[in-house]
Order: C-alpha cells, then sequence, then structure tokens
C-alpha cells in the first residue's frame, strides 16, 4: 500500500495565475518548478502518494487531438487527488459561437483551472484575461510551454545541469516547440543554435526578446541555415515534425524546403559523443529523424514522454494547491 501524505505544500513559486508562456516566467521560477518536479517524480517511485489537490477539478477544453497532453495531465490530477475533465470544443457552445468571454466566466464558476490545447495563441490569452481561475496552455501555433518544462527536466536528469550546454534544434524554426525551447532555454542558460532554412526562422519578437534577455546571463543564441555549423559540438539535439497539425497540406512542400535537416547519423556525428536526442512525439519517422537515433543509443524521447507528467503535476500543484 502506497503512503498518502500531503507534502510539498510550499508557498507559491509562479508569481502570475497562470502558465502561458515559457518566456513570462523568471529564471528563479522555472528552476524552482523543476525542483519541485524531481521531488514530485522521486516520491511518486517510492510508492508515496501526494493528494495535495483533493477535491479540485481541472477542466481540459481540446480543440487539437492529443496523446500525451490529455493523458499526462489527466493522470497528473488524478495522482495529486483531483479530478480532471476532458471536454472538446466542438462539444461546448463554443463550438456554436459562444464567446470566451461569456465562456470563461462561466468555466471559472464550475472548476478550479483550465488547460486548454487550441490554435491561435490569443485564444488562450483572451481566456487567461477573463477567467478568474488558472490557465494552463497545453499548446498553441506559436508556443508549446508545459512540454519544453519537460525537456528541460530530461536534460538535466541526463546532463546533471543545464547552464552551460548547448542545444541544437533543426528543422521548421517558425513553431511552438522551437519557439518555446528559445525561451526555455534562456531562462536555464543554455545556449542554443537553431538549424532552419530561409523563411522556416522562428517568430522576430520571440527570437530578439530571447537574445536581449541571452545577453544579460551570457548565454547565446544563433540562427543559421547550415545544419552541421549549428549542431556542431552540441549537449543536446532536438526537432520537431515539419508540418504540424493545420500544415498537412503543405506536407510535401515542406518536406522537401527541410530535407537537408532530417536528424539522422551523419549529422548527428558533429554532435558531441555523448549528445542526447529530443522529440516531443509524434514522430514521422524517416522525415524529421531517422528510425536509428529515435531508436538509438542516445535517444530519451520515452523519458521525456514520461515527464510531461511530473513537470505538469509540480504546475498544477503551484496553480490550483
Amino acid at each position: 500500500m502506497s503512503k498518502v501524505m500531503n507534502i510539498l505544500e510550499s508557498k507559491h513559486i509562479l508569481s502570475s495565475k497562470d502558465f502561458l508562456t515559457i518566456g513570462e516566467h523568471s529564471r528563479e521560477e522555472i528552476f524552482a518548478l523543476l525542483d519541485d518536479a524531481i521531488k514530485i517524480k522521486k516520491l511518486q517511485k517510492a510508492g508515496v502518494s501526494n493528494q495535495i489537490l483533493q477535491g479540485k477539478v481541472l477542466g481540459m477544453i481540446f480543440e487539437k487531438s492529443s496523446t500525451r497532453t490529455r493523458i499526462s495531465f489527466e493522470v497528473g490530477m488524478l495522482q495529486l487527488g483531483g479530478e480532471a475533465i476532458f471536454l472538446s470544443s466542438k462539444d461546448l457552445q463554443l463550438g456554436r459561437g459562444e464567446s470566451i468571454h461569456d465562456t470563461a466566466k462561466v468555466m471559472s464558476r464550475y472548476v478550479d483551472g483550465l488547460m486548454i490545447r487550441t490554435t491561435k495563441h490569443e485564444i488562450i490569452e483572451e481566456f487567461a484575461k477573463y477567467a478568474s481561475i488558472p490557465i494552463i496552455n497545453g499548446l498553441t501555433d506559436k508556443h508549446h510551454p508545459v512540454q519544453v518544462l519537460s525537456d528541460l527536466l530530461t536534460i538535466y536528469e541526463h546532463k546533471g545541469k543545464l547552464t552551460g550546454l548547448k542545444m541544437c534544434f533543426s528543422g521548421d524554426a517558425n513553431n511552438n516547440m522551437c519557439h518555446s525551447l528559445i525561451e526555455g532555454a534562456v531562462k536555464v542558460g543554455m545556449n542554443i543554435s537553431i538549424a532552419c532554412p530561409k523563411g522556416y526562422e522562428p517568430d522576430e519578437a520571440i527570437f530578439l526578446k530571447a537574445k536581449e534577455e541571452a545577453k544579460k546571463i551570457g548565454s547565446k543564441i544563433e540562427v543559421d541555415s547550415d545544419p552541421i555549423k549549428m549542431i556542431k559540438d552540441a549537449d543536446v539535439v532536438v526537432t520537431d515534425v515539419f508540418a504540424s497539425m493545420g500544415q498537412e497540406h503543405e506536407a510535401k512542400k515542406r518536406l522537401f524546403d527541410l530535407q537537408d535537416y532530417q536528424v539522422n547519423e551523419s549529422l548527428c556525428s558533429y554532435a558531441k559523443n555523448d549528445y542526447i536526442f529530443l522529440h516531443c512525439l509524434p514522430a514521422h519517422r524517416e522525415e524529421e529523424v531517422t528510425s536509428s537515433i529515435i531508436d538509438g543509443e542516445h535517444s530519451v524521447v520515452f523519458d521525456e514522454a514520461e515527464n510531461r507528467l511530473h513537470a505538469q503535476k509540480a504546475i498544477l500543484k503551484d496553480l490550483l494547491g
């Protein structure tokens, strides 16, 4: 029988009531969340059950399909003593034209927090504006902060540190994963190099803001079209699908444009000998990454997937606890 305790009851870590992007939180807040996630994971592995969210309910609105996001948030709430409700946007009055303003106000009367997985980032910002409960970004077209917090946790577990490491992202850099990785790398003092062709560069506003922040702490951000130059001596190699959800009609063009940025044995030979490979999943094998890499000795993608649960429990504990 597992032990049941109300543990890790501490002051709130996040200064904001919401978790919408990595960039809006301080370096200290990100490190504190990671520290909490490590403790939560260790206690769970030891069979200690933390019921800190007993009686709490998380609403989960999905406009995009999901495997890891839905399961990890739902299981996370259950393990913390609470409950989660799956809500398809098609089944809500949102799908029939009810405003975000009204939906946010109503949901604030029913549940203790909302996790939203949607398209435009402005949608989640509007929810946060009108809701009186915490809003958590489960994914938008521009940001994927819960995934990147999990990525940072995974890197720390395998490398023993974050500050000073070099991360290389190869592929379509104008996507939610790359944007949140840029913000996350800067927060923890990592250097990040981005390999992408012209027309696939990261969002300019996100990049420039992160570059200014990087200067203050002495870390480095660079973008170049030469993948070999960018991956050289990387400690961490990351990619994402070349055609994300909603971009399927562009798949043929994207595969052609990004073919030189595939993460394969040849490209990774320029990374450090002990590099680790990350991918948020789902992966399109033999497109953005070869099977030999994702199934190889350097891959930590399933540790990364598991850590969605632990990192998100840290967020849930802080915002709903």
